[in-house]
């Protein structure tokens, strides 16, 4: 399973629209590890109007682990099949071994402008 997590310095970013990066992490749901981590690089814009849901999508991820998101942004990545998770902060790795124990639920608090600073 292929998790995407928008990330600046390797903490996640609280707006997914202006990330530096995505930060994908392969993971074992059964075993509950991490087995690999990869970056693709955020594109130019809005990313509730970019390409990056196909792009995530193609790489094969299927849930994302975010701070902040409006609701056309979510909307835009459940049509690639992408489940998201808001509300979430900190070191990313740290925000991917808490979603693996189950100790992470969707804020379900979407930003309502670009500017948003929830």
């Amino acid at each position: 399973m292929k998790i995407a997590l928008p990330s600046r310095d390797n903490q996640i970013d609280s707006h997914f629209g202006h990330c530096e990066y995505f930060t994908v992490i392969t993971i074992n749901k059964e075993k509950k590890t991490i087995l690999s981590e990869e970056k693709i690089q955020s594109p130019e814009g809005c990313g509730c109007k970019s390409n990056i849901a196909s792009v995530l999508a193609e790489a094969g991820v299927t849930l994302m682990l975010a701070g902040n998101m409006g609701d056309g942004a979510v909307r835009v990545l459940n049509h690639s099949g992408i489940e998201v998770i808001r509300g979430c902060s900190g070191d990313i790795n740290t925000v991917a071994n808490n979603w693996l124990t189950d100790s992470l639920t969707d804020s379900g608090i979407g930003c309502t402008a670009h500017d948003c600073d929830h």
